[in-house]
Parts: C-alpha cells; structure tokens; sequence
C-alpha cells in the first residue's frame, strides 16, 4: 500500500498541470455551448437542364459555373431586395455548392431562426434562376428550381459535444505546456576521481625516495684521483705491507 501510495503522490505531482486543465477546458467547452447564439442552416436546390438531350457534360460544367456565381453581387442584387438584406449581408449568410458529377447547384442559407435562413436560400436560388435563364440561347442550358429550402429545428451550431471536446483538447495542450516549463535541469553532480589517482600519486612518492638520496651524496665521494674507489686503493697498499714481514 506504501508504493501504492508513493506512485499515486508522485504521478499527482507531475500531472496535475495536465488533470487541472482538462476539465476547466472541457467545461469552458460546455460554457461557449450555452452562451452562444444558435445557427440554422436550410439549403435550396437548382437543376442545369441541357436544351439538346445529348449535352449532358456541358449541363455539369455550367453547372458549377453558376454555383461560384451564386455568391457574386449580380445574382444577390436581387435577392437583397426579397430579404430585406443588404447584399455584403447576404454575401455572408448564402453560399453554393456543385457536385462533379450531376448538374445540380446547392443554395446554403444560415440565420439566427429557422425561417430566416430557409427565406435566404430560397432568395437567392430564384434569383440564380433568373440571372441564368436570361443567357439560355448563348449557353443551352436552362436552370429550374429543384426543392425549396426547408426549415430546420435543429441548430447547425453551436454543437455541444463538438464544443466539449475542443476544450478538453486545449486543456491538454496548455497542461502539456505547463509541465514543460515546470521541468529544471539536473543538478550536474560532483566530479568524479579516476581510480588510478591514489596509486599513481603512491607511485611517484615512492620513486622519489632514491632520488632524493642520490641527491645528498656528493658526486664523486669514495673515488680517488685516478677514477678507482678507496677501498680499491687500501687493498693495494696492504699488500706490499705483508710481504715486508
């Protein structure tokens, strides 16, 4: 239970930054969910009809043609008037959309209610229709409304769960930071002596001895003139001594 408890405190103190900021970001998460002004979303659609039956490939490129057109000042002029809406307002709120495969354009409208954002949609697809149809004999294609946009009761934002996990996510970024600028450097600790120090220091004392001995002994005593040393000489004379007995 001691090592338990000893990995528990040590863990704590090293990840608390990251276990702190976690919830505080996922409830600021739930916070901006509450507090923020719902968004709803309704999309119209319009079909690219082909005047010859065997033009469909031309009916696709007009298709996406139109749909980058749908939020120029052209075709908002007059759905501006339809929605009481000035035009740099609905260039904000509307956008559309193309498949590459189909001839059909998709009229995205947001607002603050339901009704609001179905009204600019179908705003402007009509008024995509009519700018369109004006160029039919020079194009061969003819726009047609497809489906009217239709209200939704459900907010396309703020999203709850979506909200939540985004502020989790930045919690464990700005823990992650904290811990980092938590962390000092090691203490760098004492250098250490080499093994062979001490003998080798033993080693030069001992060497020393001799030569220091050598040092006091003048160079030279015991040696006579002639390069031989004393004892050598004294043998030599005791020798005519005995024969003279």
């Amino acid at each position: 239970m001691s090592e338990l408890r000893q990995s528990a405190r040590q863990l704590a103190r090293r990840w608390w930054p990251v276990a702190l900021a976690v919830p505080l970001g996922a409830a600021a998460g739930a916070g901006y969910a509450v507090a923020a002004h719902p968004v709803y979303a309704a999309s119209a659609y319009v079909v690219v009809a082909p005047q010859n039956p065997g033009d469909g490939a031309s009916a696709v490129s007009f298709a996406q043609a139109y749909g980058r057109l749908a939020g120029q000042p052209q075709v908002l002029a007059g759905a501006a008037a339809a929605t009481g809406r000035t035009v740099p307002q609905l260039a904000a709120l509307v956008h559309g959309t193309t498949s590459p495969d189909a001839p059909v354009i998709e009229i995205t409208g947001t607002g603050a209610r339901p009704k609001e954002a179905a009204q600019a949609a179908d705003a402007v697809a009509g008024s995509l229709v009519v700018f369109g149809n004006t160029s039919t004999a020079e194009t061969g294609v003819k726009l047609v409304p497809l489906a009217a946009a239709a209200a939704s009761d459900q907010p396309t934002s703020p999203s709850k769960q979506l909200d939540v996990a985004v502020g989790a996510a930045a919690g464990v970024l700005i823990g992650a930071l904290v811990m980092m600028t938590r962390r000092r450097p090691e203490a760098p600790g004492p250098a250490a002596v080499p093994a062979q120090a001490p003998a080798a220091v033993g080693a030069a004392g001992r060497g020393a001895g001799p030569a220091a001995g050598a040092d006091r002994s003048e160079p030279g005593a015991g040696l006579r003139p002639g390069g031989t040393s004393a004892a050598a000489g004294a043998g030599k004379d005791a020798v005519p001594a005995a024969g003279s007995r």
